[in-house]
């Protein structure tokens, strides 16, 4: 379970970058909510993967 706590801050940025190349491919990049969340979900990610991992150890 510490394994997973402690990706979890790395699978939100990366859902986060997926999100952007769907965004990218599709051509949807006016799109201001979906390019918000991805910006949200990779902070949000950073944050926590750095918060996690002080916090978390083995």
């Amino acid at each position: 379970m510490k394994g997973l706590l402690k990706s979890l801050g790395l699978i939100l940025i990366l859902i986060g970058v997926v999100i952007l190349i769907a965004c990218s491919f599709t051509g949807n990049v006016n799109n201001n909510a979906i390019l918000g969340t991805s910006a949200v979900l990779i902070v949000i990610g950073l944050v926590s993967y750095i918060a996690i991992n002080k916090r978390v150890t083995d």
